[in-house]
């Protein structure tokens, strides 16, 4: 077909958005600047290899969908040198897109990165920086930085790397912004302890502290043990509206320490430490009861909320009004860790107390995380009395309301 005499410049002259996922080599090539025209609005392109001749097309994006809005890159690229052959291509292209606000590529190159920057329209930006070494120390020159951004998704193959990355601009305004990494470089606990805490101290510095509203930072591999004064550089932004860390550290705190450290942001809505269980004595303090009703009284407008707490000690607590006469009615989710219990049903009605509109507790993901043992087992089959118990106060909670 593409070799026919009467094959059309455009195969598809209306087309405003295309998914490639088939090939980059030399063959789709002719076929893709067919389907490039200018009422192209969206365009994502995920492949294992792109030749010179796809590349080609690719850096004539600017002329042949000069309206592009939203975009993908995303080139399997296994070495940096690779990477580095294909970023010229792409940033060429995006460099023309003045209408683009939506864009997801691969690392680009301190140059390609700083093209990006100029794009005035960008309000979404993720930036896959896994495979590039550029970012294994600290870059002596400083890029202008993202101004008026709404999301901002970076990832890298370690924290290390998104420390130097976050260093080497001037500033970060951004309402939403989303870390992730493989792993830590560090070769001990302290070290480990001491590149988070620098981590921290470098995005409260670089970040727009007003603007920020959504924080979620994701290690895939392992965990740091780490104290409450890790998090403390966070304090300094008051509309965090999201905090999520997931799998970053197992921080140890009491009800008082909790506290402290979500006075800040009253205007939470979802709040997500994840990691270690509460059956592990060896953590340090860890919050109960009392700190979960405070920290409600804190942050009212909590949705989401997953926290390791002890939910064992229950003394001084009201099981009909556990809050006095205010209740959370927002919250939708909740994960507790796995805490033993002595009595399911006192957790129960103190959830149920605190939140009317729980259906559950999530504990699925523990089943499929803790080891098997009959401590956990035994655990685990308290947790699920907890959910049954919650499921028969809604029972009785909707017939209420079916009889007024």
């Amino acid at each position: 077909m593409l070799s026919c005499p009467s094959t059309p410049a455009s195969l598809f002259p209306t087309l405003c958005k295309l998914t490639w996922r088939a090939d980059g080599t030399h063959i789709f090539a002719e076929f893709l600047r067919m389907a490039l025209v200018p009422s192209m609005l969206v365009l994502h392109v995920e492949i294992s290899s792109a030749s010179s001749a796809f590349l080609s097309v690719l850096s004539s994006l600017g002329t042949l969908c000069p309206h592009l809005e939203n975009t993908t890159m995303r080139i399997q690229c296994e070495t940096f040198e690779l990477s580095r052959k294909i970023s010229p291509f792409i940033t060429q292209s995006i460099s023309q897109l003045h209408h683009l606000h939506t864009l997801s590529v691969l690392d680009l190159g301190c140059q390609g990165i700083e093209h990006v920057m100029q794009l005035r329209a960008l309000q979404s930006l993720s930036l896959d920086l896994r495979v590039s070494s550029a970012w294994d120390k600290k870059l002596l020159l400083q890029l202008p930085g993202f101004h008026n951004l709404k999301w901002l998704g970076l990832s890298t193959g370690t924290i290390e790397h998104a420390s130097n990355f976050f260093n080497s601009l001037q500033v970060i305004s951004s309402k939403q912004i989303e870390v992730s990494f493989m792993s830590l470089i560090a070769k001990s606990p302290a070290s480990a302890y001491s590149t988070l805490s620098q981590f921290f101290a470098i995005f409260q510095d670089k970040c727009d502290n007003d603007k920020l509203q959504y924080l979620s930072l994701v290690q895939y591999t392992g965990n740091t043990r780490a104290g409450l004064d890790i998090l403390t550089s966070l304090h300094a932004f008051p509309n965090l509206t999201h905090l999520l860390l997931s799998g970053v550290c197992n921080i140890s705190m009491s009800d008082e320490e909790l506290c402290q450290l979500v006075r800040a942001w009253p205007k939470l809505q979802v709040l997500k430490f994840s990691g270690y269980s509460a059956t592990d004595t060896a953590i340090g303090p860890k919050a109960t009861f009392h700190g979960l009703i405070e920290l409600l009284r804190l942050c009212p407008a909590l949705t989401s909320l997953s926290l390791v707490i002890d939910t064992t000690k229950v003394d001084g607590i009201d099981l009909k009004y556990p809050s006095g006469r205010s209740r959370n009615k927002h919250l939708k989710f909740l994960t507790l860790g796995l805490s033993s219990i002595k009595s399911p049903l006192n957790v129960a009605l103190i959830l149920s107390g605190l939140f009317p509109c729980l259906e559950q507790v999530y504990i699925s993901w523990w089943e499929m995380l803790m080891p098997s043992s009959s401590q956990n087992k035994s655990t685990m089959e308290q947790w699920q009395l907890v959910n049954s118990f919650l499921a028969g106060f809604n029972v009785v909670r909707e017939r209420g309301k079916d009889d007024s």
